[in-house]
């Protein structure tokens, strides 16, 4: 269904999530910015995707690089209307090492800054340019789709700094919708299980399999195209705003 003549944004969109998420928003005819610090993947996804594509690359941390990304989205000929927040990075560590040394302060401040600070940082650059676009029927100007992970709810050990960061994004949703409605721009952020990204890939074939196992249903790991139908769906139901949706199989993570 080609129903999105406007432009979106995407960040981390050179692979998993992100990449899968440009081209169901270009397959839906969208003018699809992709926002990535990975040059080649991100480039050659522009390109693929043809069209009125492009690609910036993107510190999501800094305010110019994000604001350089955002004035090529909206400079398409179309409005912005659509931004997908899916940079980020994964650290491990506990709290407490096994030697007793603590957690790497720099660590968890790296963490936090790139998912955390990072979303919010496209999310308040990109809504300040959906809010001087003109408004459709129901007064909406656009979308913001955040990625969480269901660690902000079932941080498992070794994830305090994920988690923290991940828990940060569920917990500022409501807020920031609630901040943007008076110009028309809905927040919604999803929260994804385990899912089959680049990362993932890597491990053994056993590995793959007993995390799929622990699915209730289906019994698989998520694929990226699961979240980008998400993410569509969040971007044509105008009514959903301020909500967290889990997409994990109804997994709840255990301690270890």
């Amino acid at each position: 269904m080609t129903d999105l003549d406007v432009a979106a944004l995407v960040t981390g969109g050179a692979s998993g999530l992100g990449a899968a998420t440009a081209r169901a928003l270009a397959a839906a005819g969208a003018a699809v910015t992709v926002v990535d610090l990975d040059a080649d993947r991100g480039a050659a996804l522009a390109a693929e995707l043809g069209g009125d594509a492009s690609f910036v690359r993107t510190d999501v941390t800094d305010e110019a690089s994000v604001q350089a990304a955002v004035a090529d989205a909206a400079g398409k000929g179309r409005p912005l209307r659509i931004a997908v927040n899916c940079a980020g990075i994964g650290y491990a560590g506990r709290l407490l090492g096994r030697d007793g040394s603590p957690h790497e302060l720099g660590a968890f401040t790296r963490t936090v800054t790139v998912n955390l600070v990072g979303t919010f940082n496209v999310l308040r650059l990109a809504a300040a340019a959906m809010a001087a676009t003109e408004p459709g029927p129901d007064g909406e100007r656009g979308v913001v789709v955040n990625t969480a992970s269901i660690a902000a709810y079932d941080g498992q050990v070794g994830q305090v700094a994920y988690a923290a960061s991940k828990g940060g994004i569920v917990g500022m949703t409501l807020p920031a919708a609630r901040d943007l409605a008076p110009v028309g721009v809905r927040v919604v952020t999803i929260a994804p299980g385990i899912v089959d990204t680049p990362l993932l890939a890597a491990l053994p074939e056993a590995a793959r399999t007993a995390l799929a196992d622990n699915v209730p249903f289906p019994r698989r790991l998520g694929r990226p195209a699961d979240y980008a139908d998400l993410a569509l769906a969040v971007v044509r139901q105008g009514y959903l705003n301020g909500e967290v949706i889990r997409m994990d199989g109804a997994l709840r993570m255990a301690p270890r």
